[in-house]
């Protein structure tokens, strides 16, 4: 049974976060070509040299990650205080320049300041600066490229955010909580038993999953500061595929509790749910729209899995999905504007865009076991795991397509994951 059948057919079933981090060994590699890209000249940061972490290579790989960035060499060394040759860097075709230093403090923290340049306009497009410990360095690099992004595109960058994924490794599972790059990996959960389903909640404190461990599916909210976590849905039959609402207070969820498998609300705390569906069929996977006011899902009512549209109050359901016959694994993008899905072309699975407001709808990838995509919280980018060159990965593309990246782990499977929202600042 495929994973794709496997998560379908739940609806058939009665028809502390790790203290010591673990590194995922995560490779990016960036490819194709975007029809505009920005090329922006980093320099070496000054004192670089003894820094644990190269930051400076570490905003280059986020920005070429986003697909609207290509990274030129600025071929000097120079810092935040001095004004860089710009003309120099026009000739190398750049039109934005990074520069800054890092040096160790008395107590072992690391300042770190960049300096950001338009070299078409010759304009100081700002500065920032970060005092942080070693534990710390990733997250400022991350914290810089958003700067970066920001001022160069005027969106939200989300390199700062943080990603949720599954591995298989043998006949252990584990929950892995990392940066967006798919570095700095930490175990949330290790099991013997499947984990399936994570989904952040909208403040990122929290992970709303289903594991086996009982030897059922049971839905469990997960804190991941502390790593405490409790019960949501443990009834009789199938507990799967929870969804947090925006306000973060309730979930939706498909349960087998009543015969068959439906949508139903429940509290975020727990508690007695309420139903929302009343159909023949099989309903699941539910998403929420970003407005609170709708619930896109899977049911097969109609003889084979589509993805519909309802009211999250309950309510009639319209179809939304019609090009092929077997659609499933919702997203909605933050902003509204963008569904994305998995779509069994011949015996392909295949990730799929569709245009909410035109209806129009295009197939980005060209490998055939795209998994469970999930939007960046500015979306611009959909993390989804797939095989590729005989091996899975995680993968991150941009929404046309033509940019990709690969998260290659050696950690075993790697499967459903699901992309954090906008995180805080550092302190």
């Amino acid at each position: 049974m495929t994973r794709h059948l496997f998560r379908f057919a739940l609806g058939l079933l009665t028809a502390g976060l790790l203290a010591l981090p673990t590194w995922a060994q995560f490779r990016v590699e960036v490819s194709g070509v975007g029809l505009t890209q920005v090329p922006i000249a980093f320099a070496p940061l000054r004192g670089e040299e003894a820094s644990p972490q190269k930051i400076s290579a570490i905003v280059q790989a986020d920005l070429e990650r986003s697909g609207q960035f290509r990274g030129v060499s600025a071929g000097v060394v120079t810092d935040e205080t001095q004004r860089p040759d710009i003309s120099a860097m026009r000739q190398k075709g750049a039109d934005a320049l990074l520069t800054g230093s890092i040096s160790r403090m008395a107590d072992g923290r690391f300042d770190v300041r960049v300096r950001l340049w338009d070299t078409v306009r010759g304009q100081d497009l700002g500065a920032m600066s970060y005092t942080v410990v070693t534990g710390d360095l990733r997250l400022a690099s991350h914290r810089i490229a958003d700067f970066v992004y920001e001022k160069l595109t005027g969106d939200k960058g989300v390199f700062s955010t943080r990603i949720a994924y599954v591995t298989k490794s043998g006949t252990r599972f584990n929950l892995w909580v990392a940066d967006s790059d798919g570095e700095n990996a930490q175990s949330a959960l290790a099991s013997p038993e499947p984990i399936i389903s994570p989904s952040w909640s909208p403040s990122g404190g929290q992970l709303a999953y289903v594991s086996f461990e009982s030897r059922k599916p049971v839905v469990y909210v997960h804190d991941v500061s502390t790593g405490k976590r409790r019960v949501v849905a443990n009834f009789r039959g199938s507990n799967s595929a929870p969804s947090w609402s925006p306000d973060g207070r309730s979930l939706a969820v498909t349960l087998s509790r009543d015969g068959g498998s439906q949508l139903f609300l429940i509290d975020a705390q727990g508690g007695e749910p309420r139903r929302l569906t009343q159909s023949a069929g099989i309903d699941t996977e539910p998403v929420f729209s970003p407005d609170g006011s709708a619930i896109y899902f899977v049911s097969d009512r109609g003889g084979a899995p589509q993805i519909y549209r309802m009211p999250a109050s309950g309510g009639p359901a319209n179809r939304v999905t019609f090009n092929g016959t077997y659609n499933i694994s919702p997203a909605i993008s933050p902003d509204g504007r963008w569904l994305t899905y998995i779509s069994r072309i011949g015996g392909a699975f295949k990730l799929h865009v569709m245009d909410i407001a035109s209806g129009n709808v295009a197939a980005i990838t060209d490998t055939n076991r795209d998994e469970r995509p999930s939007f960046a919280p500015n979306s611009r980018l959909i993390v989804y795991a797939t095989h590729q060159d005989g091996r899975e990965a995680l993968m991150t593309t941009t929404l046309d397509g033509r940019i990709k990246a690969r998260l290659s782990g050696q950690g075993g499977d790697l499967r459903e994951p699901n992309w954090g929202p906008f995180s805080k600042v550092l302190p």
